[in-house]
């Protein structure tokens, strides 16, 4: 029988305002007005696994009894939204393989055969899986070539789960079905419909927490492909700007960066130049 106390149970402004200034600052999602009923949703289970009676309890619980720092990644999973899918707007793995390694190939960036790639904001993996399988499939049919994928998200939970690489057998259906036979294990057990990523492409991505609002990165190298795809969407304009800014800079020259399909670099002063719907490009030295 459903709690209708708990289910009734609101945030109050005060409270409200102090989440969303918290989440701000922590991790750059800007929470409107608009958004403090969804908020409230998502906590209300958090609730029940803490064995908390009200929204107002966890905010003393938060804020009032020392727990804030254990309790912070928790709260970050409840907000961030983790959709992904293989092969999420398909035209950019185009992009990569048809355009984007040939012009880096063109302009030395990677004459040593090495390709660094930073999915940023990876969620569950779906996306460092997608890039390393279409990188497996460019190296097959180019000697020498090598990569490596640097897949970062705020979220352990979802860490833990795209480590794992299992996936249902429904979320692996947008992948094409060679390239699941290839690369994908099904389960011994028929019947969970579970599989997993093959041990070789696993290899290939490393997975790392990373909070894209910290000063520092941590990354002495720079990449020569960053997708930071449905991201910037959550952020405020301020805040979007900066961190475009810092992925820029991560960014070798001649390198590339990838955005989702709403969001764009308009009206940031930044050395890039649109190379492909939503793909930006870094200039080389010798265009400089």
């Amino acid at each position: 029988m459903p709690n209708l106390l708990l289910d009734q149970d609101v945030l109050r402004p005060a409270e409200f305002r102090r989440l969303r200034e918290l989440i701000h600052a922590e991790c750059g999602i800007h929470l409107s007005e608009e958004k403090q009923t969804m908020l409230e949703v998502r906590l209300r289970h958090r609730l029940r696994s803490l064995g908390l009676a009200s929204l107002g309890e966890y905010c003393s619980y938060l804020f009032q009894q020392g727990t804030l720092a254990d309790e912070l990644p928790n709260l970050i999973d409840v907000v961030t939204t983790n959709k992904t899918d293989f092969f999420r707007e398909s035209r950019h793995f185009d992009f990569l393989v048809r355009t984007a390694m040939p012009s880096l190939a063109s302009c030395g960036a990677t004459g040593n055969g090495n390709l660094t790639v930073w999915s940023a904001g990876c969620s569950t993996g779906e996306e460092p899986y997608t890039l390393a399988m279409v990188l497996s499939e460019y190296a097959e049919r180019h000697s020498g070539f090598r990569f490596r994928v640097l897949a970062t998200d705020i979220s352990n939970t979802v860490l833990e789960r795209a480590r794992r690489a299992v996936f249902k057998s429904e979320v692996v259906q947008a992948v094409p079905l060679d390239f699941r036979r290839k690369y994908l294990l099904q389960s011994r057990n028929r019947e969970n419909q579970l599989c997993r990523i093959v041990p070789e492409l696993r290899q290939t991505v490393e997975f790392r927490r990373l909070n894209l609002m910290d000063a520092d990165f941590g990354m002495a190298d720079l990449f020569d492909v960053i997708f930071c795809r449905n991201v910037i969407i959550y952020f405020d304009h301020p805040t979007r700007d900066r961190l475009l800014t810092r992925l820029a800079r991560q960014l070798q020259p001649g390198g590339y960066l990838f955005l989702g399909h709403s969001e764009t670099l308009n009206g940031i002063d930044l050395p890039m130049s649109l190379a492909g719907p939503t793909v930006y490009r870094k200039p080389d030295a010798a265009e400089r």
